[in-house]
């Protein structure tokens, strides 16, 4: 327990985002949940009911308060640069969700706004490249015991595509579809395990179904980093398929269901709004879609299958940690996870603490969530422009991560 005075945090955005780390932020004692901004006054009620927080009604508003420390900013996409500008030049603190932004001069004028300021920005985190299991591969990895790491492959399939959405969560044009909503947790797992520093992105995107026509539902992608080393990347977000009928201790049990979604939404008989509103903060099925508890086998999930080669050996997730195939064999090795999801975020949030109240150095900072912004443009542009894109703006992973 911390004898430190909690750091009073203001949440921009009560949507569905906010459901997936408030429980975290409730858990931990270094954190006071102080205000919130929404354009929703069902949220802004639920939220003064639930904490006696103060309320606004936008980012400007709740920057604007003297007491608020830190933001924790989840709201849509194509807002998320605009709102961090904001509370960096009111000298807040931030959390921000993926992307950092949706074009580089976004990016750019966040950092620039955060250097100017002298804030901490974490960007880039709140994916399962954060996750327990993650920095287990990696320890693997950089220990040596399997020789270097010579190539990364990792393949997903989901119903993304087929879950209640506003407009511009499937829209590329406001930072929606599944490179901009969807591709960190890949590029954030496999940058991290590869120390970061992606050379180039050649890329190809697919955008084929009816009842979602102006989002990219699906990617194959070359990540070339500047050690040589490949990883490809596939993600099929269309929900035919999926991921875990790939483990042999899951069983995919919602094919009925996304069938007969997706024939509502050719239907046009989705009221998507009405449902979405369900699963945002004070909705009557908020927390319902938040996976990951302790003791929980683990899922592909927004993932998918990764396989880490090295020269001598390969790795790959287990139920309860990682496969280990090397020259003795095949080995199942135990990673202990507790909370789940909730352990991935509650690092993140003492990630930033620390980082606030310690000066503590920070591996998603706000040049590392450009840098992996930068590959999801190139994703992007890779399949627009039919050829290799070359990046500029990756950074490697800190000493000591």
């Amino acid at each position: 327990m911390t004898t430190e005075k909690p750091m009073k945090v203001g949440i921009i955005g009560l949507g569905f985002g906010a459901t997936e780390f408030i429980p975290s932020l409730e858990a931990q004692p270094e954190i006071e949940i102080y205000a919130g901004a929404d354009l929703r006054p069902q949220a802004l009620a639920e939220f003064e009911k639930r904490y006696g927080g103060k309320t606004y009604k936008t980012a400007e508003e709740l920057c604007a308060d003297p007491d608020v420390e830190a933001v924790w900013i989840a709201t849509p996409n194509h807002l998320h640069a605009q709102n961090a500008i904001v509370a960096a030049n009111a000298g807040k603190h931030i959390n921000l969700r993926k992307p950092m932004g949706v074009t580089m001069a976004e990016c750019a004028a966040v950092q620039e706004a955060v250097d100017r300021s002298g804030v901490k920005l974490l960007a880039g985190g709140q994916t399962q490249g954060s996750s327990p299991l993650t920095h287990e591969m990696r320890r693997i990895i950089t220990s040596g015991e399997l020789g270097p790491l010579r190539a990364m492959n990792v393949v997903a399939y989901t119903g993304w595509m087929l879950r209640p959405r506003m407009p511009q969560e499937v829209s590329d044009a406001d930072g929606g579809g599944v490179v901009w909503r969807q591709a960190p947790h890949q590029l954030e797992t496999t940058r991290y395990l590869g120390g970061g520093m992606v050379r180039s992105v050649r890329a190809s995107t697919g955008k084929w179904r009816p009842e979602r026509p102006n989002g990219t539902g699906y990617y194959s992608a070359m990540l070339d980093f500047e050690d040589g080393t490949p990883a490809t990347l596939v993600y099929n977000s269309y929900g035919y398929f999926d991921s875990m009928d790939l483990t042999n201790w899951l069983t995919d049990k919602g094919h009925e269901g996304r069938a007969k979604f997706r024939a509502e939404l050719l239907a046009g008989n989705v009221d998507e709004e009405a449902r979405k509103e369900t699963t945002r903060f004070g909705g009557s099925a908020e927390g319902t879609i938040v996976g990951g508890s302790e003791g929980r086998p683990w899922t592909p999930g927004n993932l998918g299958v990764l396989i880490a080669s090295c020269e001598s050996g390969d790795i790959r997730m287990s139920s309860a940690g990682m496969y280990i195939y090397d020259n003795n064999g095949m080995r199942d090795v135990a990673v202990h996870q507790p909370g789940g999801q909730g352990m991935t975020l509650s690092s993140e949030i003492m990630e930033l603490y620390n980082a606030v109240r310690h000066d503590a150095p920070m591996l998603h900072d706000g040049r590392w969530g450009w840098a992996t912004a930068e590959v999801q443009w190139a994703i992007l542009e890779s399949a627009k422009q039919r050829k290799e894109i070359m990046l500029q703006h990756q950074v490697p992973v800190p000493p000591g991560f």
